[in-house]
């Protein structure tokens, strides 16, 4: 049987090559484009910064003893109440050395009574004057020396209870176990974390600030989390406290308010905190927005493609703000007026 084989025509190889080859030439102005929308702020007169969700008490649990973690009871998100165990360590060496500490108080406690029940003897032979004064005196030194031994050896019993009670580790308050290093068989060293525990239900929001944009009043302040699933823009901030102290690398002073009571609010959450400009000074008045769909997200990178004077998109980083509908809120990276390309992926293969 034989074989034919068609070869296409010129014509069709040249458009299968043209549907496989990047956007090139003319094709870049047919990336679909959408203009920088400006519009009236509604936040003319305040400026944002960046802030973290974090709790105020939070604990991080460590060994003051070296052994083996021979009990771990709590994972990462279980909920403890104060006082629970959370890690024990291995206490055989510390439990007979406890033990043993209180054999040698036992024994020095029979030797203080036989020393007391000699000096008993000796005043008694001394009132019949027979034995001297010298002798009675040895006597109640023998004593005297028996006591102190019971207390010294008393004090060493207690120190090795105490010591053994450091073999668990007990939950200091009610909350959420955050992290969890260690597992079952490891050694624990002083000074190494086992665990770190916080309260959910005391956080605050702090935030860095220039030192040039500190308010002269915290009254007016105003936070949003956009990465809430319960989140409903502006939000009042009561109770804020500029710490008195600047950091003098990065020149900026930190701004911490509690939150209120927020289901599904965890430390870590990204926070905006709104303040009013420096000197009561309006910042521009006009809010910049492009099409959700024109957003990169690479990793830690949020970005347009911004088509440049040739009609040729360039990857531009950009600082996102609030999400309204379909449109996204640009704090920096473009002006108004500028196209960006709503279609991401298509620009990503213009050469």
């Amino acid at each position: 049987m034989t074989t034919t084989w068609k070869i296409p025509s010129r014509a069709a190889l040249l458009c299968a090559a043209s549907l496989l080859a990047p956007l090139t030439g003319t094709a870049a102005t047919a990336l679909a484009t959408a203009q920088v929308q400006g519009g009236a702020s509604q936040r003319a007169d305040l400026q944002s910064f960046d802030g973290v969700v974090e709790p105020v008490r939070q604990a991080t649990l460590a060994a003051q003893v070296a052994g083996s973690i021979v009990s771990l009871s709590v994972k990462a998100g279980d909920t403890v109440r104060v006082g629970q165990e959370l890690v024990r360590i291995d206490a055989r060496a510390a439990s007979q050395n406890a033990q043993a500490s209180a054999a040698q108080v036992d024994a020095a406690r029979a030797s203080l009574t036989v020393a007391g029940k000699d000096l008993e003897r000796q005043q008694q032979l001394l009132q019949k004057q027979y034995i001297s004064q010298a002798a009675l005196e040895r006597s109640k030194a023998q004593f005297d020396a028996a006591q102190a031994q019971v207390k010294a050896l008393q004090a060493q019993s207690d120190a090795a209870q105490t010591q053994q009670r450091f073999f668990v580790i007990q939950a200091p308050f009610a909350g959420v176990v955050s992290e969890v290093p260690v597992a079952l068989g490891d050694m624990a060293m002083p000074g190494r974390p086992l665990l770190t525990l916080h309260d959910p239900s005391d956080l605050r929001v702090t935030a860095s600030v220039a030192q040039s944009a500190l308010p002269a009043s915290l009254a007016k302040l105003q936070f949003e989390l956009p990465g809430w699933s319960g989140a409903s823009g502006l939000m009042n901030a009561g109770g804020a406290t500029l710490l008195p102290l600047v950091d003098a690398a990065t020149h900026s002073a930190q701004i911490r308010f509690k939150l209120p009571a927020l289901s599904g609010v965890v430390p870590g959450m990204f926070a905006r905190v709104w303040l009013p400009a420096a000197g009561g000074a309006a910042t521009s008045g006009e809010r910049l927005f492009v099409p959700s769909a024109a957003v990169v997200r690479r990793a830690e990178l949020t970005a347009v493609y911004l088509m440049d004077a040739q009609g040729r998109p360039a990857l531009r980083q950009v600082r996102l703000g609030r999400v309204q509908g379909d449109r996204v809120e640009v704090l920096t990276g473009v002006r108004a007026g500028d196209k960006v390309a709503t279609d991401p992926t298509a620009a990503a293969q213009v050469r």
